[in-house]
């Protein structure tokens, strides 16, 4: 339950404890699970926690970086943060314009700001003040959006964020990052505490596989598992599903390659063209719409270069979203590793 739905609880109900019926269902199959241990794929915790960590870690040694938060230090894990350092963190309330405001503000006095707020409410109510504010502005500000995509689940479409990466990409000056293990989170809150310039970073809220320590640079994406017959190009807590495909794939005599594109802008363009030429289909994934998000992306920079190949975007359609779990919600739209090997042999004619 997010800090504003306890808020209404106890305001509803008197109370200021509260359970679960029940726990979310996990994302990932027997089937998935059995695939993980065969590539020996080892569980990790939620990207959010390790953002947490690292972000804490990187403060207690720069008294320059701040965090602001709106109303959103539990469900961005920074109570700890906000416990040890209470100095360095900012709390505006249910404010979201206000928190890019008073985040770029400190950035531009020399603090290393991150502000902290659910997706859904921080790139929608406060697009204006990212535009002009951080952007336009050219503050090294460091936006962190949380709990997105749909990974508030049940709460709906109010809450789900599929449009976040589509108008941050249409804005210029701001790097967009989607990590999608624990290490590319690890490694891109260290990059933003260095950044000379605006950067969004996009997490959800499942803990997440790790998918090796290894060769993590801004805009330039991770092969994770090589091959010649289909490229994933996935981004964020879809990359694993992508993965365990390929290993089920694999099983089937097909051999996929998998791209972490973790860096939405700027796109590493050349690995996009190299998978094209080299593979026969290529599937993007990815936990937003279909429309303006990775996919798109891809698509542009394969059409622009004048290569044809069967291609297909797994994402978020342009409906009113099934309601359920993230874990639900993955399932019904192909996002997940039997999903995934169905649209592949489908787009290789081969089921």
């Amino acid at each position: 339950m997010s800090g504003r739905a306890a808020n209404f609880h106890r305001l509803a109900f008197g109370k200021s404890s509260y359970t679960m019926s029940a726990p979310a269902p996990s994302v990932f199959t027997p089937a998935a699970k059995a695939m993980a241990e065969k590539l020996g794929l080892k569980m990790g915790r939620t990207n959010l926690d390790e953002f947490a960590a690292t972000l804490q870690s990187l403060a207690e040694a720069d008294r320059n970086i701040v965090a602001v938060t709106s109303d959103s230090r539990g469900s961005g894990k920074l109570a700890p943060f906000g416990q040890a350092l209470p100095k360095q963190i900012v709390e505006v309330g249910i404010a979201e314009q206000n928190l890019v405001g008073i985040t770029a503000g400190l950035a531009a006095c020399g603090k290393r700001s991150f502000g902290v707020s659910p997706s859904c409410f921080l790139t929608a109510r406060s697009l204006e003040q990212i535009k002009n504010d951080i952007c336009y502005s050219n503050v090294p500000a460091v936006l962190v959006g949380i709990s997105s995509g749909v990974s508030y689940g049940a709460l709906g479409s109010t809450h789900h964020s599929l449009h976040d990466l589509a108008v941050l990409r249409a804005i210029n000056n701001i790097t967009i990052v989607v990590p999608a293990d624990n290490f590319e989170t690890r490694e891109a809150i260290r990059a933003a505490a260095k950044t000379t310039s605006p950067m969004f970073i996009r997490f959800g809220k499942a803990a997440m596989f790790s998918l090796g320590d290894f060769d993590f640079t801004i805009g330039k994406a991770r092969t994770l598992h090589e091959g010649n017959d289909v490229a994933f190009i996935a981004t964020g807590e879809t990359v694993i599903h992508a993965l365990l495909a390929a290993g089920h794939l694999a099983e089937q005599g097909i051999q996929a390659r998998v791209l972490s594109m973790h860096t939405i802008k700027p796109l590493d363009t050349a690995a996009i063209l190299l998978a094209a030429r080299e593979c026969r289909a290529v599937v993007t994934v990815e936990e937003h719409s279909v429309h303006g998000g990775l996919g798109e992306a891809c698509a542009s920079v394969l059409m622009q270069s004048g290569i044809s190949i069967p291609f297909r975007i797994v994402g978020l359609p342009d409906e009113d979203t099934v309601t359920g779990m993230q874990a639900d919600i993955f399932r019904h739209y192909g996002i997940s590793m039997e999903g995934l090997t169905q649209t592949t042999l489908t787009l290789l004619n081969r089921a």
